[in-house]
């Protein structure tokens, strides 16, 4: 933390930022002719004032549970950090540490880049510190899109790409708190609630607080041992919809957290996690499911399945209290209303989110080109905990075990028995980990042998969980069309193995058999009515 005489020189809190506010605001102060527009966006923790090809972020003098703002000393603190964490993921954002400067008795400026005094704190000269940021449409951010119905499955697949790649890469922090910290939020979480009195049914936090509590006291350790794997890194914090943004045909997280460790430093998945509660706060369910599957199959990580119900409903309920304490600051009486009802939807999405349906694995079984992936991944967000079932494809785990790309065809050879063998018995332990995760979970595979369909039943078994069987049957001229249509798929089916699998000697099959020549809705609608519940 830097320390500077020039803090002495001004007083702390918001109003010692109304010049500050005022100038920012001023088409001039940002070079523009009279009757240009400065546009401004207001969160909790800053003011972002938008001009030209430029945007300026000035943290607000405000003290948080989990950041403090007061001082100018602070907030320049708070603004380098800003800067050197976010060019991880958005370095084409993120241009310097500018400010409001004073050059002597002259006029006050704004600059792209700021002076510091020689400790490193802040130099008399400034008024005020600011990120200097490249501005962008605020139509390209993805929670804009999720509310114009334009965010779609491709940048959830991408999007899942990105953070998969940034967690990799971000530092692990093996010595950070583990069990404690989390504990730590939620009681916060618990306590800040009931400051805001009657806006919080008081049952409503009651039943949160105890649910929580359990929730820590059996997901404890394996927090813990996240912690001693690796999983606890420097990640993003603050990963949800309004804080990514299209670059380039990209989606480029930016804006993580900067203050300090407690929030950032996490486990990978609960950083995940808040994007994830958004999603379903958002009630887009089936994007949830995408992202949370591709970030699955892109980084293997389903030994933490049974802590994302704890973990998103912690990110819940910090969005609860956040967005009761900014409606209790909203002047504007019907905007402060709508910030109170939603503030109240996040504890009720806390609570749902601990209380989730119980495990069972789905198995989906039939030859090529009858449906099996798309009925998976139709099923998959309807399906066990939030965000929905893991999918587990034979086609693609195939690929990613001979260590090739998912729209690279292998040899012939990949499919005899030892390679299939094989590729079902990773599909099987994998099945294994997500149920002993307490989470639902998909098999998509042919399983055209009895032994391949009595051995998913035996894990669904050995784990206790619900079990279903289907097998989907095609008219072969519909199985033919469809696989003849195939461009970029992980399945290297062609028209003759579809030909050649028509002589299959499928045994004694006594799973649900679910007609599917028809369309997908048609296909999904009488598949639901066979699924255990």
């Amino acid at each position: 933390m830097h320390s500077s005489p020039a803090d002495s020189d001004k007083s702390v809190g918001e109003g010692a930022q109304t010049r500050a506010i005022a100038l920012l605001s001023d088409a001039a102060t940002h070079g523009l002719p009279p009757g240009n527009k400065v546009d401004r966006i207001d969160t909790h923790a800053a003011r972002i004032f938008m001009a030209g090809n430029r945007a300026f972020k000035m943290k607000r003098a405000v003290t948080y549970p989990f950041f403090d703002y007061a001082t100018l000393s602070q907030r320049l603190d708070a603004c380098e950090a800003e800067l050197a964490l976010n060019r991880r993921t958005a370095p084409s954002l993120y241009l310097g540490v500018g400010g409001l400067v004073r050059d002597g008795n002259g006029p006050i400026r704004l600059v792209e880049q700021a002076p510091v005094a020689a400790d490193g704190g802040p130099d008399p000269s400034v008024l005020e510190y600011l990120v200097t940021m490249q501005r962008f449409a605020q139509t390209a951010l993805l929670d804009r899109m999720a509310a114009d119905g334009t965010l779609s499955p491709a940048i959830m697949r991408d999007l899942a790409a990105t953070i998969a790649e940034f967690h990799e890469g971000a530092e692990p922090r093996p010595n950070a708190p583990g069990i404690e910290e989390m504990t730590d939020l939620a009681h916060t979480n618990i306590r800040e609630m009931r400051k805001h009195g009657t806006l919080f049914d008081t049952g409503a936090v009651d039943r949160l607080d105890r649910t929580t509590r359990q929730a820590l006291s059996t997901g404890g350790d394996l927090i813990d041992r996240r912690r001693d794997a690796g999983y606890i890194r420097h990640c993003h914090g603050d990963l949800h919809l309004r804080n990514i943004v299209m670059l380039d045909g990209r989606p480029v997280p930016f804006d993580c957290v900067e203050f300090g460790d407690r929030i950032a430093v996490t486990d990978v998945l609960y950083d995940l996690a808040f994007l994830l509660m958004d999603l379903e706060h958002r009630r887009l369910r089936s994007h949830a499911n995408i992202l949370f599957n591709r970030y699955l199959d892109l980084t293997g990580d389903l030994s933490g399945l049974s802590l994302l119900p704890l973990f998103m409903s912690v990110r819940a309920a910090i969005r609860a209290h956040l967005t009761a304490s900014a409606a209790a600051g909203q002047a504007d009486a019907d905007k402060a209303a709508a910030m109170r009802a939603e503030a109240q939807s996040y504890l009720a999405l806390a609570n749902r989110l601990l209380s989730p349906p119980p495990a069972q694995l789905l198995a989906i079984g039939g030859l090529s080109g009858t449906g099996k992936t798309t009925l998976a991944r139709a099923l998959a967000p309807t399906l066990g905990p939030a965000p929905g079932a893991v999918i587990l494809r034979s086609d693609a785990l195939r690929k990613s075990l001979a260590g090739v790309a998912e729209d690279q065809a292998l040899p012939d050879s990949f499919y005899g028995h030892d390679h299939s063998d094989r590729t079902y018995a990773e599909m099987a332990g994998r099945a294994g980990l997500a149920l002993d995760g307490h989470h639902a979970v998909i098999c998509d595979a042919v399983y055209a042998r009895p032994d391949q369909r009595q051995a998913v039943e035996d894990v669904a078994q050995a784990a206790g969980a619900g079990f279903t069987g289907l097998w989907l049957v095609a008219d072969q001229a519909v199985t033919l069309a469809r696989v003849a249509r195939r461009r970029g798929d992980a399945s290297d089916a062609t028209t003759a193995i579809v030909r050649r699998q028509a002589a299959y000697d499928l045994g004694d099959m006594r799973w649900e058999v679910i007609p599917a020549s028809g369309n997908a809705d048609e296909t999904t609608a009488i598949a639901r009515r066979h699924i255990a519940r």
